[in-house]
């Protein structure tokens, strides 16, 4: 149970994200939900969760710039405090050929998936150790492990936040936070379900269990890596993908 801890959730108001944010706010979690894109989503997520009996706000942000974190950050101390859970979630694809990759493209990528996770980390750090049982949990995809054509940006990116995590793990370990990634395999979310219907019949040809995950299995694991029976987990990689990348 995650009761009266506060959790930060970046891209918390759809797809995976908005799993966590549900999940955790179940187990009791008060939610800071930062989101870039749509201002009713992340409303609406928020209502859900006051509904539920903890407090939840929305904040828009940019994770890719730094001054905007940093004030971001500052309002959710004001607002409730303290933080004692982190999960980075936001993420884009601008997915093209290494041939016909921009240079834009790649960095747009980085930016957030990368150094926004960089960002919000650096921020909260101070706070997250004062924490009895900080947790710092890292979304980042299978495709940061194995690779994947017209993706280089996106798996480089997921590459270098599991480079990252690690290092934070270590970092922060004497303060007794943890810190671990979940990589996600294919997963029924907006941004698969705008792949090509051949794409989809791949996914469930080429994972074991012939579908695609939920959401949901992601937030379970999320909320059981931030619990107390996690404690003793920290620098570690843990896939969510049907068995695809064993």
């Amino acid at each position: 149970m995650l009761k009266n801890k506060t959790a930060v959730i970046t891209g918390g108001a759809r797809g995976i994200g908005k799993a966590i944010s549900l999940k955790m706010a179940e187990q009791g979690a008060n939610i800071a939900l930062i989101y870039s894109g749509s201002e009713e989503a992340a409303r609406e997520v928020c209502e859900t969760i006051n509904q539920m009996g903890v407090k939840a706000i929305a904040y828009r942000c940019n994770v890719a710039a730094h001054e905007q974190v940093k004030a971001t950050c500052q309002a959710i101390l004001a607002d409730f405090g303290t933080v004692d859970i982190l999960v980075n979630n936001a993420g884009i694809t601008k997915d093209n050929l290494i041939l016909r990759m921009s240079e834009q493209e790649f960095d747009d990528v980085l930016d957030v998936n990368l150094k926004g996770s960089f960002n919000m980390i650096q921020v909260l750090s101070k706070t997250i150790m004062r924490s009895p049982a900080g947790r710092i949990i890292n979304i980042a995809s299978v495709s940061g492990i194995i690779g994947n054509p017209g993706q280089a940006n996106y798996s480089a990116a997921k590459a270098g936040l599991i480079g990252l995590t690690k290092t934070v793990a270590k970092e922060l370990a004497p303060r007794k936070v943890t810190a671990n990634v979940i990589a996600p395999g294919f997963i029924q979310t907006d941004m698969t379900e705008n792949l090509p219907q051949s794409v989809k019949d791949y996914a469930n040809t080429v994972v074991p269990l012939k579908r695609m995950g939920t959401p949901e299995e992601v937030a379970n694991l999320a909320a059981f890596l931030a619990s107390d029976q996690a404690a003793f987990i920290t620098g570690e990689v843990i896939k969510v993908d049907g068995g695809m990348c064993m």
